[in-house]
């Protein structure tokens, strides 16, 4: 990870999640568990619920509540204490949508084009028109972190310009109406272990590829059976020649904390059979717990809402500050 400035006791972190579908391994092993290690540190924790940015990219949203209180059951299950972390959800907080609507006056049209997520997105189109909430994505990220003065983001490298953004409009905020009010966030470079799909893709829900935190262990080896592999019957770690059979290494390896060449090594001559083997038992034995929690806590709904509820209500009260604020130095009170 990289260094932060800010010293712990004023550190305020903002992550989170899209509740476009269940949570899965990618999620515990690159973000859920070094939430819960933010929190036992003491410092602040605000995980964000994006519900409203489901819509920037896809028509059908789908059930987002009840893939939303399905994240909030995987939270808690991983350690996440709501009397400590705030997990709150963007559509309950109004004033960060309101926002929105100064810090879009200070970017322009080009600089929003030049986002990386972006340009990908306006290749991928086809010629159909680009909505103006996903051009203006960055900006309502923007505004998630700075609404609650969020000053360290945890990111991967491929999320640097979208913080970047923000700390441009910081920035430029201060300068024309108030100089020093918001704190530019810093980047938790996070070096998160790789948790590639069983086919050797992004890990993804949709895609069909990925172990999800609240399968069943019934489910979990069904879906590792039918994975494909190759013909090769020695086991070996190659990702540019054995894709299929590298990620299911790497993802043993992630639960036994062995490297991926020490799995393929112990499995030798055992073939795909014996690989699949390895990880069912590996990914179930190591989800256990996790599971047994989940369970627990997805069975009470009423109290997943009701964590939600005092998240939403803390983040509201910080955000409504900030707006107020915003507005006074804008000279807009009246």
């Amino acid at each position: 990870m990289t260094t932060i400035t800010t010293p712990p006791c004023r550190q305020r972190i903002l992550t989170g999640d899209r509740p476009t579908g269940p949570l899965h391994i990618g999620h515990l092993f690159a973000t859920l568990r070094s939430r819960v290690a933010f929190q036992e540190k003491g410092i602040d924790t605000m995980i964000l619920i994006a519900d409203l940015q489901v819509i920037t990219d896809r028509g059908a949203i789908g059930d987002v509540r009840s893939a939303a209180l399905g994240q909030v059951a995987d939270y808690l299950a991983t350690g996440i204490d709501p009397t400590c972390s705030t997990i709150f959800a963007h559509s309950a907080v109004p004033a960060i949508g309101q926002l929105t609507l100064p810090f879009l006056s200070l970017v322009s049209d080009a600089g929003l084009r030049r986002n990386p997520t972006v340009k990908d997105e306006l290749a991928a189109t086809d010629g159909r028109p680009l909505s103006g909430l996903l051009l203006t994505y960055p900006v309502h990220q923007a505004a998630d972190i700075l609404a609650v003065h969020g000053n360290v983001v945890p990111v991967g490298k491929d999320q640097l310009p979208h913080l970047e953004q923000a700390r441009v409009i910081a920035r430029r905020f201060n300068a024309r109406y108030g100089e020093g009010y918001f704190t530019e966030p810093e980047a938790l470079l996070t070096e998160a272990p790789v948790v590639p799909g069983l086919d050797g893709r992004k890990m993804s829900t949709s895609r069909g590829n990925g172990i999800e935190l609240g399968m069943t262990a019934d489910a979990t080896a069904t879906r590792i059976r039918k994975a494909r592999t190759d013909l090769q019957r020695r086991i070996t770690f190659e990702p540019d020649r054995r894709p299929e059979v590298s990620s299911m290494l790497r993802i043993t390896a992630l639960f036994t904390g062995e490297t991926p060449e020490q799995v393929a090594d112990r499995i030798g001559d055992g073939g795909a059979a014996a690989l699949k083997r390895e990880l069912t038992t590996a990914a179930n034995d190591g989800l256990a717990e996790h599971r047994r929690r989940r369970a627990d806590f997805a069975a009470d709904p009423a109290y997943l809402r009701d964590v939600v509820r005092a998240g939403n209500a803390r983040a509201a009260a910080l955000a409504d500050r900030t707006l107020a604020d915003v507005f006074e130095l804008m000279g807009m009170t009246y």
